[in-house]
C-alpha cells in the first residue's frame, strides 16, 4: 500500500519478529515435549500450545497492520505491554542476553505503534465525535 507510514511498516515487522519468536519457541517445547521426558506433560504440552497460538495471533496482528486494520493496534499495543514485565523479570535473574533484544523491540513496538503517523493512518485525521 503506497500511503502506508515507515512506522506502520516497523510495527508490523517487529510484531512479525515476535510471532516468529513465538512460534519457535512454542515448537520447539512441544518437539521437546514429544522426544524428552518432561517432568509435567500437562505442562509442557500447555507451554508449547500457547506459544504456538500467541505466535500466530502475532503474525496475524502483524499482517493486519501491513494492511492497515484498525483493529491490529490495541492487540499490538497490548502485546508490548505485556512483555514489559517480561524484560525486568529477565532482567533481574540475570539473563540481560535475553532481556535486552526483547527490551529494544517492546520500544520499536510501542514507538511505532503510537506514533502519529500510523495513529493518523489506523484511524483518519478526523475529530472524533465522542463525548
Amino acid at each position: 500500500m503506497p500511503n502506508r507510514p515507515l512506522t506502520l511498516t516497523a510495527a508490523a515487522a517487529v510484531l512479525a519478529l515476535e510471532g516468529l519468536t513465538a512460534l519457535l519457541l512454542g515448537g520447539y517445547v512441544g518437539l521437546e515435549t514429544v522426544v524428552g521426558e518432561p517432568s509435567d506433560m500437562m505442562s509442557s504440552v500447555f507451554v508449547a500450545g500457547f506459544g504456538l497460538l500467541v505466535g500466530a495471533i502475532l503474525l496475524r496482528v502483524a499482517w493486519g497492520l501491513l494492511r492497515t486494520e484498525r483493529w491490529t493496534r490495541s492487540p499490538g499495543v497490548l502485546t508490548q505491554i505485556f512483555m514489559i514485565p517480561v524484560c525486568v523479570t529477565l532482567f533481574q535473574s540475570g539473563q540481560a542476553v535475553l532481556g535486552i533484544p526483547l527490551a529494544v523491540a517492546v520500544a520499536a513496538g510501542l514507538v511505532t505503534l503510537l506514533s502519529p503517523p500510523t495513529t493518523r493512518t489506523l484511524y483518519g485525521d478526523e475529530p472524533s465525535d465522542g463525548v
